[in-house]
């Protein structure tokens, strides 16, 4: 593989119809996969480097585990993305300027055939609260915990002295 990227994330998700798969993706990433198996692929992307994979399993297809997401590197690539994504009929949303997972932040929603969010987003800058729009119900992304729980804090001072998200707290 020419012009890799290490390290890379890899991410494999469960989906209902492998050819509705690489017809959403296909378009999203701008690329076909680089392995094709039966009720699986894969695709190899350099930007931003990620390996993700896909297996034809309907019974474990999983709604509401979060979202999936690009940081991309300007306001220009987030515009150029997102006018990709809306010439094919893929963006479902765009928020400009908004507060999420405390960080202000310009970006644009996907949903792929089986219901997974992904966001392409620019980040401005660090913000001390999110938009309160993201604890309405109807909301089912951003980084909002349920209900008025106390969120785990992380302190960047020691690593042996780091407190983390506890499983289950909803927090990013």
């Amino acid at each position: 593989m020419e012009n890799s990227t290490f390290p890379r994330m890899h991410v494999s998700l469960y989906v209902s119809d492998i050819l509705e798969t690489i017809s959403f993706y296909n378009l999203f990433f701008g690329k076909t996969p680089d392995k094709i198996r039966k009720g699986y692929i894969k695709y190899i992307l350099d930007q931003p480097s990620l390996i993700i994979s896909f297996v034809e399993n309907p019974a474990r297809v999983q709604q509401n585990f979060g979202h999936l997401g690009f940081q991309v590197s300007s306001i220009e690539e987030m515009q150029e993305r997102m006018a990709q994504a809306q010439k094919f009929g893929l963006a479902t949303r765009e928020e400009i300027g908004t507060n999420c997972c405390f960080a202000k932040q310009d970006k644009f929603w996907v949903n792929d055939p089986d219901g997974v969010q992904w966001e392409v987003y620019y980040f401005h800058e660090d913000a001390e609260f999110n938009d309160p729009h993201y604890e309405e119900e109807a909301t089912s992304a951003c980084c909002i915990a349920p209900g008025d729980e106390l969120k785990p804090t992380v302190e960047m001072v020691n690593l042996a002295t780091v407190q983390s998200c506890s499983p289950g707290s909803g927090c990013c």
